[in-house]
């Protein structure tokens, strides 16, 4: 507000009362307008820092993942269109810095533990499996009278065509069996190293520190790491 021309004493010498009264309601309005200017643009970071703070840690990150799928699958459409090999026209583009970090990348949804891994886990996993089973004890016992001898197989009998899965033993069979792959998927014996991550430890005794004090006291020290990294701390 400093670069408001104020009058000379001779300029004001020179004029009446009334030019010098409308001189200071002028120069008044001017000041009341750079206030609300100041103040509108006040609000509006302050609604723009609120609706940083209320996005997810990550958002950023993931709008410009999405922006880049986008424009990935209008350059695959484009090169489909011209007979082009997509992939492959990328990969020359693309350097070996770059190549490291897609395959970084995609380690990280790598499942390390696909299916069987030893027998003391495969044998919870039973038990586990076999408590979660809630029999139908009079479907059991009508199966039971019917079947009869056969019902306990021996050495000699013949079970063909005695018992048929009912439609909701297959379903529950198939649920069950979508759940643990679903599970497993989410497995991970072991963080993968993220490249991208701001690096705030010195070993990894330390970055371990680190995280669980971000996880206990993160929500607390948020607003003062943005001072920081604006440079308005106090």
């Amino acid at each position: 507000m400093a670069d408001i021309a104020e009058p000379s004493s001779s300029a004001d010498a020179t004029l009446t009362p009334k030019q010098r009264m409308a001189e200071r309601m002028r120069r008044l309005r001017e000041l009341h307008t750079r206030r609300n200017e100041a103040q509108k643009l006040n609000h509006q970071e302050v609604v723009e820092e609120d609706r940083r703070q209320n996005q997810p840690k990550n958002w950023e990150r993931r709008q410009e993942w999405a922006e880049l799928k986008l424009e990935e699958a209008e350059q695959r459409d484009a090169a489909q269109k011209e007979g082009k090999d997509y992939d492959r026209q990328r990969n020359m583009d693309v350097s070996a810095e770059d190549a490291l970090k897609w395959d970084r990348r995609k380690r990280k949804h790598y499942n390390p533990d696909p299916g069987f891994s030893n027998f003391e886990a495969s044998d919870r996993q039973y038990d586990r499996l076999v408590k979660n089973i809630k029999p139908d004890m009079e479907q059991y016992e009508a199966k039971r009278q019917a079947m009869g001898d056969a019902f306990y197989a021996g050495a000699g009998s013949i079970v063909h065509g005695h018992h048929k899965d009912t439609k909701e033993a297959v379903d529950r069979l198939a649920d069950d069996v979508e759940r643990q792959i679903e599970k497993r998927e989410k497995f991970s014996r072991r963080r993968v190293h993220d490249d991208e991550a701001d690096i705030d430890y010195i070993n990894e005794r330390n970055m371990k520190f680190n995280k669980k004090l971000e996880r206990f006291y993160g929500q607390y020290t948020q607003e003062i790491k943005q001072n920081l990294e604006r440079g308005t701390a106090v």
